[in-house]
């Protein structure tokens, strides 16, 4: 009892909070589009957000739930264009400022989440005015309404979570464009740096044997045996560059055993623990591949490692890499391009990567690939409650008697004249409600198909949204 009242005490002191950033705001309102200084709105907003943010972590523990927040994603920082410049519809400046400011400024504005704040800020004071009685004799059951009520205005819509589902699948999207791109460029760089100088010379030299074939035998058969030994270098660059593409035997054998080729090729003493008892689809393989390929170059050339260990396994219908090194940490995403790369190739997937890398190591790099392991293996399947699993039973084993016998049976009586009552309850009523009795044993027996067809389907779907919440943090 003394928690409640000791909640009740720290949402009434928000309220002093609450009644500044409301004047605050009103002012801030007047200015920005009164007298056009919009550089006010900015701080407003955030000022509020976290006003708001406060009333939801206090009302949600208060009443043991969770408020989510329904704010619309930050937009991305801008991007500079093939000349360098950056583009703000139709301006161009030299620098992301004025571009990031005006896309975080129209994000604030167009927000509906901002408006809804404005209005809860509004209407709290008379809320917790109405509810004071109830707060302070009742603190349970008011925390309990308070709660509701800010859930009312301040949890996240359908609109505000599609809005964010739609905002990280065009994210993930970009980002795998870009690492096609890149892709795209390495590839293209290798083959003319590489391939291409070299059948170049292996064409010139075959020319100059041709030319020197009447002349100087000799010299024309040590001109061809630099020829073959330059076809066969050439040869083994294609096939270097072909892995690089899609290994053979990451097509052939699957992700363990191309991983663990992966790990005889290396410098390093790596040991490889597999349990996928089936196989990932060929896109999801490529990029766990791809992404423990880097992980296994960042630890020979930068960590300084001896010894790593990699263990891929399933976690139901999640696919989980572990790349464990001895070398000495310190690994930072934001000083290089190769883990930056490893979360462009996963971000298509909607896979995360979390690194626990101390200064002096050891560096731990967990892969998560949500979602793309077969579900009818998977281990953790959703069942249904026991009250939904009885309302599917009890419509499937009784749903075919006003369907058939009473429906349609008992129609096809009817319209064939026939007097055999039978137990037909159609048949025992008054002319006039006989057919609107057969139509109606059609239709509720129709009805009980389809719930009993679509309540597991609602279900599974209910499941399938539930695993969209934020995922936990791999490392504390």
């Amino acid at each position: 009892m003394l928690r409640k009242y000791g909640q009740v005490l720290a949402l009434l002191a928000l309220g002093v909070a609450e009644l500044v950033t409301l004047v605050s705001a009103f002012l801030c309102l007047l200015g920005t589009f009164g007298l056009g200084m919009v550089f006010l709105l900015p701080p407003q907003v955030r000022m509020v957000r976290w006003v708001t943010g406060t009333a939801r972590r206090l009302a949600g523990g208060a009443a043991d739930m969770v408020i989510e927040p329904p704010y619309l994603p930050e937009p991305p920082p801008p991007q500079p264009q093939a000349d360098g410049l950056y583009r703000s519809h139709r301006t161009l400046y030299k620098t992301p400022r004025l571009p990031a400011w005006n896309d975080r400024w129209k994000w604030m504005v167009t927000d509906p989440a901002t408006w809804r704040d404005m209005l809860w800020l509004l209407l709290d004071p008379v809320v917790k005015a109405a509810l004071l009685p109830l707060l302070v004799l009742l603190p349970g059951r008011g925390l309990r309404l308070y709660a509701a009520w800010c859930e009312l205005l301040l949890a996240a819509t359908p609109a505000s979570r599609m809005a964010g589902r739609l905002a990280r699948l065009n994210r993930a999207r970009n980002l795998a464009v870009d690492t096609q791109a890149v892709e795209m460029r390495r590839i293209e760089r290798d083959l003319h740096d590489g391939t291409q100088a070299r059948l170049v010379a292996l064409g010139m030299t075959i020319g100059a044997a041709e030319q020197l074939m009447d002349s100087d035998l000799a010299a024309a058969r040590t001109l061809m045996a630099k020829a073959k030994e330059a076809s066969a270098e050439t040869l083994t660059e294609l096939r270097r560059l072909i892995r690089g593409v899609h290994p053979p035997v990451l097509a052939e054998r699957g992700l363990g055993d191309a991983v663990r080729a992966l790990a005889m090729d290396s410098p390093l003493r790596v040991s490889v623990e597999v349990d996928l008892p089936h196989r990932p689809e060929a896109p999801v393989e490529a990029a766990a591949y791809f992404a423990v390929s880097e992980l296994l170059a960042n630890a020979a050339r930068h960590g300084g490692a001896e010894s790593v260990r990699i263990d891929i396994s399933g976690d139901g219908p999640n696919l989980r890499v572990l790349v464990v090194d001895d070398g000495w940490g310190g690994a930072d995403p934001s000083k290089g391009s190769g883990l930056n790369g490893i979360e462009r190739r996963l971000a298509a997937f909607d896979g995360v990567v979390a690194i626990d890398s101390p200064p002096g190591g050891p560096t731990t790099v967990a892969l998560e690939l949500p979602r793309v392991l077969p579900e009818y293996w998977a281990g953790d399947i959703v069942k249904l409650p026991r009250w939904k699993t009885a309302t599917v039973v009890f419509l499937w084993s009784t749903s075919w008697l006003p369907l058939f016998p009473q429906g349609i049976v008992a129609g096809a009586a009817k319209a064939l004249g026939s007097q055999e009552r039978s137990w037909f309850l159609a048949l025992y009523l008054p002319q006039p409600w006989q057919w609107p009795c057969v139509a109606f044993m059609i239709l509720l027996g129709t009805v009980m198909y389809v719930v009993a067809a679509t309540l597991p389907a609602l279900h599974n779907r209910e499941a399938y949204m539930c695993q969209n919440v934020p995922r936990h943090v791999l490392f504390p």
